[in-house]
């Protein structure tokens, strides 16, 4: 008999009140695990995701081993963009490198759209396998936001201080806004097929977007990402946006169409609610702090939880992803400390 559907997570993110804070963990699938590294010896990143069922494997192994209110898909922000016509390779030690940034208008103007069921059909199948056969936690879907892929696009891989990209914004603003509005039809595209073969909640990563200041967020940005999220919102799921670094755009994140905000470890939940955010807020345990001893893990996950369950409109992560040095076992004892004393 199959173990009873765990929905606290989609509760929390709809704001209800929950027995205990629910939890996952950004890149929980994958990294650490001995079974994906075994894996990885045999594949890429973007070889497991384009089989189905190993796919299917690695998202589900961390709701088995973790005991997490959430699977999230394993799969890699720059998954779409090939289906538009960019050239790109997630390097080991590096990340996604692109051999053919973009430039010029001529260059945006020659991207693709994407079309899911022929493009991504193998992430579909993947979301379908777990949703209907695997999983007793919902799944979250996710995508790229338009200025962190942008930045990548433009940049040609990761960067410090996103120059190009920022010079790009700038001084060719007709060639930015079209760009915008390419990756945010293919956004808006890219979910609405996910949700459609089964997850339950979204979460677009804007991980570099806190480079930038609110009155260019304002005017560069958000314009995209109020058409994403009020697109979405027919799909009926809960969305969440998770940005690095970016306190100082929390109040243009909370004046989206958005459900949750993802914290990273710099702002505490009483910060953010003195602040004026009024959203379901998602975080934020420094992942550097799990390679401590127990104890400090312990000491920072409580003071977390203790400002949760006062709040009561949270759900536990970390402030960024799981890095490959946290060991399964710290993850494993963290869930639990959290659902113990949390419950209520």
């Amino acid at each position: 008999m199959a173990a009873k559907f765990n929905d606290t997570i989609l509760r929390a993110y709809n704001g209800e009140k929950t027995r205990y804070t629910p939890a996952w963990y950004m890149r929980q699938a994958g990294r650490s695990q001995k079974e994906y590294l075994k894996i990885k010896e045999k594949y890429s990143l973007f070889e497991i995701t384009h089989q189905p069922e190993l796919c299917a494997y690695v998202t589900r192994l961390p709701v088995e081993q973790y005991n997490v209110d959430a699977a999230i898909l394993y799969k890699d922000i720059m998954s779409p963009l090939p289906a538009m016509g960019v050239d790109v390779e997630i390097k080991s030690g590096i990340g996604p490198v692109i051999d053919n940034p973009i430039r010029t208008l001529q260059d945006v103007e020659q991207l693709g759209t994407l079309n899911p069921e022929a493009d991504v059909d193998y992430v579909l199948e993947t979301i379908r396998l777990l949703t209907e056969e695997q999983l007793n936690v919902p799944l979250i879907g996710f995508s790229g936001a338009p200025f962190t892929l942008a930045s990548y696009m433009i940049e040609g891989g990761p960067s410090k201080n996103y120059s190009k990209t920022k010079a790009l914004m700038y001084s060719e603003p007709q060639t930015w806004f079209t760009l915008m509005d390419k990756l945010g039809e293919m956004i808006v595209t890219y979910v609405k097929a996910q949700v459609k073969a089964g997850v339950k909640a979204v979460q677009i990563f804007d991980s570099w977007v806190g480079s930038l200041n609110e009155y260019d967020y304002r005017i560069f940005i958000k314009p995209v990402m109020n058409r994403i999220f009020s697109e979405l919102r027919t799909e009926n799921v809960p969305l969440i946006l998770f940005g690095i670094g970016a306190k100082h755009l929390l109040l243009e994140f909370n004046d989206l169409p958005v459900d949750v905000i993802g914290l990273d470890w710099r702002t505490t939940i009483p910060e953010a609610r003195e602040m004026g955010v009024t959203k379901v807020l998602q975080g934020n345990l420094d992942p550097t702090i799990l390679l401590s001893d127990w104890e400090t893990i312990t000491a920072r996950t409580k003071a977390i939880l203790d400002d949760s369950i006062t709040d009561g409109r949270h759900v536990f992560n970390l402030g960024h992803g799981v890095t490959p040095d946290i060991t399964q076992d710290t993850l494993k004892k963290l869930t639990e400390l959290i659902h113990t004393y949390s419950k209520r």
